[in-house]
């Protein structure tokens, strides 16, 4: 079925066992697309253990909601997000700074976890974290870069659920949007679809389930890293049937104290530097208080021309 699927999607496929080889092909998906899917990552997240995360994040989706809003936000709209006006399909639960094992266990604790859920729980921040981290050492190899660390940056995963049903179909589940991240390791629901990428020509391209692998869509701090070279890709969820979707979302953020700015290596005279260095808390606070969703926040950042 993932090999089906992979053949007949447009959107670009890197094998993560596959490098060198495969570098030119991550650096042209960054660029041209914004997202690409993996594959052969299971020595770092076995596919074992993505299953029984996804059964843990279906029975914390389930709790009461008196329990799911101790899920507080640490920073905007990283806790417990019930059904809105906005996004009347949608409800998600939030780890702020999943590399960090004390976040980790209190966000356990919120929940009331189970001694199951919670070693589940830890292992999968972990290994995501670590596979995040081979992947933004593989994008800055691709570029020629190797002296930038991305240990120090903060880590977020979001737990998804769509509730869909036969009147809401052609509804959209997630209105369009660009991650406020560096990168997004999405774990998609394996039957149900409705996620869409918007390519740079403007038209939508369905991501179809591909069980066994991952997405990764790259955000706003892309963009800003890599100085204009990588798309920060629009990204929607449509309700094509009815049923219950559920989606994993880890976001490699930017860095806690350090500014955002792109390596030295990225500008020179032919690539002047095209925004000015900022913090990630002042970009995210920038994105929520304008409600900028869909990248307008980087044309108020541009270096003045």
């Amino acid at each position: 079925m993932a090999a089906d699927t992979i053949s007949k999607s447009t959107i670009p496929v890197i094998d993560m066992r596959d490098f060198p080889a495969e570098s030119g092909k991550l650096i042209k998906a960054c660029e041209d697309w914004g997202c690409f899917r993996i594959v052969n990552f299971q020595g770092i997240l076995p596919e074992s253990l993505m299953l029984e995360m996804k059964a843990v994040v279906k029975s914390l989706l389930e709790l009461p909601i008196e329990i799911k809003k101790r899920n507080k936000d640490v920073i905007a709209g990283s806790g417990y997000m019930a059904p809105s006006k906005i996004n009347p399909l949608y409800e998600a639960l939030g780890l702020y700074d999943m590399a960090s094992p004390q976040a980790v266990n209190a966000f356990c604790s919120y929940l009331d976890a189970t001694p199951h859920q919670r070693d589940t729980i830890v292992k999968y921040a972990k290994a995501v974290n670590e596979l995040m981290m081979d992947i933004v050492n593989k994008l800055q190899e691709g570029l020629g870069i190797n002296n930038v660390s991305f240990e120090d940056w903060v880590c977020q995963f979001r737990i998804n659920k769509y509730s869909f049903t036969p009147e809401t179909v052609s509804s959209p589940g997630v209105q369009l949007h660009t991650d406020s991240s560096f990168l997004t390791v999405l774990q998609d629901d394996e039957t149900i679809g409705g996620l869409e990428v918007m390519k740079r020509c403007g038209e939508f391209e369905a991501v179809d389930p591909c069980p066994g692998t991952l997405l990764v869509n790259l955000g706003d701090i892309a963009t800003v890293w890599s100085n204009g070279r990588f798309l920060n890709v629009k990204h929607r969820v449509m309700c094509k049937e009815a049923g219950t979707r559920l989606s994993i979302a880890s976001f490699l953020l930017g860095p806690k104290e350090a500014t955002v700015e792109a390596p030295p290596e990225l500008v020179d005279s032919e690539h002047p530097r095209l925004f000015v260095p900022f913090t990630y808390e002042y970009f995210r606070n920038l994105r929520v208080s304008n409600k900028f969703h869909t990248g307008e926040a980087l044309d108020s950042l541009r270096v003045p021309s």
